[in-house]
This record gives structure tokens, sequence and C-alpha cells, in this order.
């Protein structure tokens, strides 16, 4: 039994297939290395990006910066179908972010007689964005991060990608609405957009997901740079009963599990038959699954099928796993939905596979990892703004909160408190 599963309290699951490593434990001997990545970068600069992208991409990077005039050639070179693809999933992520962006609304109020205070809706004024290059192109990992800062409004959008990233990358971050691209990946990349270099400028706030280094990376810079969360490695757990599909879980498990060798994918589940069933269908699928050299791993030590008691016991061990991606193959999706409290991003009911996210729905595919979903939920227009609060008082405002501040501040023997409390109502009784 993984750790993972002595941890969960409750003795009404049980587990057909658990996981043989954690995810989190593996991640322990990076944080030396990329504490060094960071250190070196932060004293030397563009010299040690270019020493690092020899080191990790076995890449020689000239200008680290992707020049407009090699952006648009990398536009130009995709085939018209692609482009066609990248700009549906462009509209689509921006149609969301833009009617997420909607709800966000500056206020204004008079709480007190004269006391008025509210908040403004700031963009973030330059936010850095890490595309990760991967085993593959991934074509929507651009359109995720930048398009929503777009959106929202933010000044300055700098783009970092791998150095052997595929050109059609390029193009993603260009079409996608990036100011400025750099060919600088991994931890290094973190840093030259955490602290700055000769040729990247410093941003406030890092987005986007990453492999360890990457993530271990952001979690190093946090504090004087915002990171939008610690994303990965990536995960998808199904809930279903009696009326899943096996062939189709089946199916969702593995084309998560081809993201990375670490991939979390689970099956939660009331029915013992179908947990069975699905455990064989997966070994059958992998036999002739071309990526199954990355799936088969990840199915092997992190793949977890569990059997629960009864619904409510479904319900309880999904929302302590807390995945990233939930999907619900049950007989009422939106019913059993509605009962869910913990997951990065739900997909309710067969027709709703987390592929249609992760490329071209409209949804964001950054999302909590490691159970994080328990307190935040995934990357979104929000993140790119900042909700700074204010206030103001007439004569009338500070005859209300004037007395109860100054005494409250005598009652902490907070003597200089008290005094900026009652220094302007002493002025207003002695005109």
């Amino acid at each position: 039994m993984s750790a993972q599963s002595e941890a969960y309290p409750s003795a009404k699951v049980s587990w057909v297939k658990s996981p043989t490593r954690s995810a989190e434990n593996d991640n322990k001997p990076v944080a030396e290395l990329v504490a060094g990545v960071l250190a070196d970068v932060k004293a030397r600069g563009d010299a040690a990006v270019r020493e690092y992208s020899v080191k990790f991409d076995r890449a020689e990077v000239g200008a680290l910066e992707i020049s407009v005039a090699e952006r648009e050639a990398a536009v130009a070179a995709l085939d018209p179908q692609t482009r066609k693809d990248t700009e549906f999933a462009i509209a689509n992520v921006r149609r969301f972010a833009e009617a997420q962006l909607a709800t966000i609304l500056p206020l204004e109020m008079e709480s007190l007689p004269g006391v008025f205070m509210g908040h403004r809706v700031i963009p973030i004024s330059r936010v850095g964005c890490y595309v990760p290059g991967g085993r593959f192109p991934l074509l929507s990992a651009p359109i995720m991060t930048i398009v929503p800062a777009k959106v929202a409004g933010v000044k300055e959008v700098i783009a970092c990608l791998p150095p052997n990233a595929h050109q059609a990358m390029v193009a993603g971050c260009h079409l996608s609405g990036a100011d400025r691209v750099f060919r600088i990946g991994g931890a290094q990349a973190i840093a030259a957009m955490a602290y700055g270099t000769e040729s990247v400028p410093p941003v406030m706030k890092i987005m986007g997901p990453g492999n360890a280094f990457v993530n271990e990376a952001k979690r190093q810079v946090f504090g004087p740079v915002g990171i939008d969360q610690l994303a990965g490695p990536s995960e998808i757990y199904i809930l279903a009963d009696e009326t899943g599909d096996v062939e189709m879980i089946a199916t969702d498990l593995l084309a998560q599990a081809e993201h990375d060798v670490r991939t979390r994918v689970g099956l939660i589940t009331t029915d013992r038959k179908l947990a069975e069933a699905v455990v064989v269908e997966v070994e059958r699928q992998l036999e002739g699954l071309s990526t199954a050299s990355v799936a088969a791993p990840a199915w092997r030590d992190y793949g977890e099928v569990a059997v629960c008691e009864d619904e409510a016991a479904m319900i309880a061990y999904s929302d302590f796993i807390a995945a990233e991606h939930l999907q619900v193959h049950t007989r009422d999706p939106h019913g059993m939905a509605a009962k869910l409290t913990n997951y990065g991003s739900l997909f309710i009911g067969e027709l709703a596979s987390v592929v249609y996210s992760d490329k071209c729905s409209g949804t964001n595919h950054t999302l909590p990892t490691m159970a994080a979903g328990r307190y935040t939920g995934g990357l979104w227009v929000g993140a790119y703004v900042k909700i700074a609060t204010h206030q103001w008082l007439t004569e009338e405002g500070v005859k209300q909160v004037a007395p109860p501040a100054a005494r409250q501040a005598a009652s902490e023997t907070l003597e200089g408190h008290r005094r900026a409390a009652q220094l302007r109502l002493d002025r207003m009784q002695v005109r």
C-alpha cells in the first residue's frame, strides 16, 4: 500500500492498484541543484544562462531573445490547419478569460456615514510566462498563460521557452500576444525572469507549468516574485460507478499518462468489477500505444485504482486526493459534481474529456496538483490582476471610527496608534 493510501483515514476504501512511488518524495533531490542554478544566474546573468543551456538543453544559444522577424517567420512556417487550430484555441481561451474578467468589478461603498472604501482592479505591469518544451510540442501551452495576461491588461508579457522547443511553440507565443520571447528553459529561465539579466527584464509574477526543476525554481524564488502555483506533475482521476465505460476510462487515463513518467492517474469507483476491468484494459491499450515508453512507467509507478464502499466514501476520497483533473463518469454526473469540492478542474459526464481543456475548449489547463486543489483553483485571468483596497473619510466618518480605534489602541498599549487615532478627532473638536 502506498503512503497516499496509508494517509487516508477511512476503512471504506480498498485498492485494486496502489501507487508504488511518491511524486513528492521524488522531488527532494532536485532542490539543491535548483538552488545552485538560481544563485548562479542571479550573480552572473546571461553568461550563466548560456552555460546552463549547454549543460541541460545541449544547446548553444546566441541571442537569447527571439526577434520579431524570427517569430513572424515561425508563424509563416505553420501549416494552415495548425494555424487555424491554434487561433481557434486562442479565441476560446480569450472568450472565457474575458467573461471571467467581467466578473471582477471595482468597488466603491460607504460602509458607515462618512467612511468610504473600495478596491481597484489593477493589472500586474509585467509577468513572465514559462512555456515548457517537453517531449512533444505542446502547442496549447503558450496560449494558456499568455492570452489571459493580455486579456487582463498586463502591459508586458515575457515568455521563456527551451532553446530546442519546436518552432510552432515560438509561433504560439507570438500569436498569443507575447511582447518578448526568449530562448531559455528550465530553472535558469525562472531565475532570469525572477532576478533579471542583461537581456531579460525582471518580472513581478511568474506563470506556467514545467518539470520538477521549473516547479522547484518557482518555489524557491517565491516571495519577492509572485508565482501562479506549483503545478506538476500532471494528474487525472476519474470517478465512476457501475455505469462507467471501461474502454473510455482507460483511454482517458492513458491520454494523461503520456505527459510525463511521473503523471498520477487514478480511478475511484464504487464497482470492483469495473475497477478490475479497467486495470486489464489499461494494460491492453498500452501494448499498442506509441507513447507507452512514457505512459507505462506513469501507470506502473503512480497509477491508482481505488474501490469505495459507497458514493459517500467515493466523494470523500476524491476530495482527499483533490486531483488536478477530475472526470465524473456516473449515472448522474451533474448531481455528483455538485457534491464535490476539491479539484483543479472538473469534467462532468463522459463526453467532457480532459484533452479538450488541455488543447482548445477554453478553460485553463494550468491547474493545482499534489492536493493543492483543497485550497486553490487553477490559473485564470484573475491571477494577472491585483485587487488593491483604498479608503477615505469625511469628518463625520472620523467621528464614527476614531473613538473605538483609540480605545482599542489604548487597550493594546500602543500609544502611538492611540495618538494617531485621536489627533484628527481632537483637531475637529478645537475648531
